[in-house]
Parts: structure tokens; C-alpha cells; sequence
């Protein structure tokens, strides 16, 4: 049975291939699934499963297609001479694979990612990638999902767009059920303050995060988690990020427009 997981290939007939591969594996959709147990149902945190992958990996595709519009140049192509479908590949694929490593535990699941996602994307690459561009393929998504970690650095453009991406999911929907469940705390109370994320074409970057905010406290979330992912990602020159609070917001507002 397949899942609803779904990206926007275009004309990259190398993803489209992957897709299916994705949407068929009946153990990685397990994987996502026993990840997000572990996060929502036995500690309490945001949604972790096929919802926030699906979210981060057509994010984390609209980043690097802005970022090549604007001139940049994957780290595939740049250092392997490969091409952008590939660097679209590595995206969608690591992010399918940055939180897989939740379903054995939340605390340090980036490492436990790396292992559990080393033999799935050789599984779902092969027979696509002659050697040596399955080793290259895979050791750059394996890259990108250790790098997703807040306080490692990126070293490649793929990974910056997934560990920005993965911080992009942080609307109210997110955080409801933890929130409902009584785990009231800065992540979730901020959270439940981000109404809309948008990203799009910047007006002086290739890219722009737009964010609408309900309430002052998802500030939180932007000054604190997306500026931290950001300063430590490779693309932090070519993205600008601009918050606002929602229209007819009847708080005080401690800020009109928040900018990084």
C-alpha cells in the first residue's frame, strides 16, 4: 500500500523514479510512523511523522529550486560534477530519512538517523546510480541529516536547505496535540503563534521566509530556532525572513514587521 507522500517532481524523471521507491517502501513508512509514536504519543513533543517529512521535504525543494533560480550552485554539481535533479534527489531523499532515528529515541536521533539511513538510501538508489555516484549520493544525504542538527554546521547547500526547511514546519497545527495534552512550554505556546509560513522568491535574496504571526510569542520561534538553523546552514546569504503579525490581531503588538 502506498503512502500520500508527495513532492512536486517537475521534469526531474530521477525524483519521480525515487518518489515511488518512497511511496512504496513499506518500511519506511513504518519508520515514520513508530518515530512519531515515540515523539507525540511517549514524550510529548510536535508531530515527527509522514506529516512534518511531507512538509519538510516540499519546503526544503522550494528552497533549493529558489536558490538555484538565483544562481547558486548545488554542492553536487559544484564538487561532483553531477547535476541539479540530483541535488533535488539528495534533498527529498534526506529529508525523508533526517527523523527516522526518532523511532529508536528522541534524544540524539540525528546519529541514530545516520546508521538507520545509510543501507535505506542505497536500497532506494539502487539500480537508479552507477558507482561511484551511489557512494557520492548517499554520503551527501547522509550529510544533510546529521547536519539538520541545530548546533552542527552545513557544510553543502542540499544540507542548508533541508536544516532550514525542517525548522519551516513550526505553524499552529504542529504543536496542537502536544498543546492539547497539557504540554504547555515556550515550544508549543510559541508555536500555537505561527499562523502561516510561506516561502517564496525574496525581493533581495533568492529566497524569503514570510511568516504571519497570531500571537507575539511565536517570535520565539524565528529569533530562536529558524535564526539559529539559519547562521549555522551554508545558505544564510541568499535567504531573508520577514514576520508579521496576522491582520485584526487585537493583542498589543510589540513589533510591526520582524526581520533577519
Amino acid at each position: 500500500m502506498s503512502s500520500s507522500f508527495h513532492v512536486p517532481v517537475k521534469n526531474n524523471e530521477m525524483l519521480k523514479k525515487v518518489l515511488e521507491r518512497i511511496q512504496n517502501d513499506v518500511e519506511l513508512n513504518q519508520l515514520w510512523k513508530s518515530a512519531n509514536i515515540n515523539a507525540v504519543d511517549r514524550s510529548g513533543i510536535s508531530d515527527h511523522g509522514e506529516t512534518h517529512i511531507r512538509i519538510v521535504a516540499n519546503a526544503g525543494l522550494k528552497i533549493l529550486r529558489l536558490l538555484v533560480e538565483g544562481g547558486v550552485v548545488p554542492s553536487v554539481v559544484q564538487h561532483h560534477k553531477m547535476t541539479n535533479d540530483d541535488a533535488e534527489v539528495v534533498v527529498v531523499l534526506a529529508a525523508c530519512l533526517h527523523d527516522v532515528g526518532i523511532s529508536v529515541h528522541r534524544d540524539d536521533h540525528e546519529k541514530y538517523s545516520l546508521w538507520m539511513a545509510y543501507p535505506k538510501a542505497r536500497q532506494l538508489l539502487g539500480g537508479l546510480y552507477p558507482e561511484p555516484q551511489l557512494t557520492i549520493m548517499t554520503q551527501e544525504i547522509l550529510h544533510a541529516i546529521i547536519a539538520h542538527d541545530a548546533d552542527q554546521k552545513c557544510l553543502t547547500v542540499e544540507a542548508g536547505a533541508l536544516k532550514v526547511a525542517d525548522t519551516t514546519d513550526m505553524t499552529q497545527g504542529r504543536s496542537r496535540i502536544p498543546f492539547q495534552a497539557g504540554q504547555v512550554n515556550i515550544h508549543s505556546i510559541s508555536a500555537m503563534g505561527v499562523k502561516d509560513v510561506k516561502i517564496e522568491k525574496g525581493e533581495k535574496r533568492p529566497c524569503r521566509i514570510s511568516v504571519t504571526l497570531s500571537n507575539s510569542a511565536g517570535i520565539f520561534q524565528l529569533d530562536n530556532l529558524l535564526k539559529h538553523k539559519l547562521k549555522n546552514s551554508t545558505i544564510v546569504p541568499y535567504v531573508e525572513v520577514v514576520a508579521q503579525m496576522e491582520e485584526g490581531t487585537t493583542e498589543k503588538r510589540l513589533f510591526e514587521l520582524y526581520t533577519l
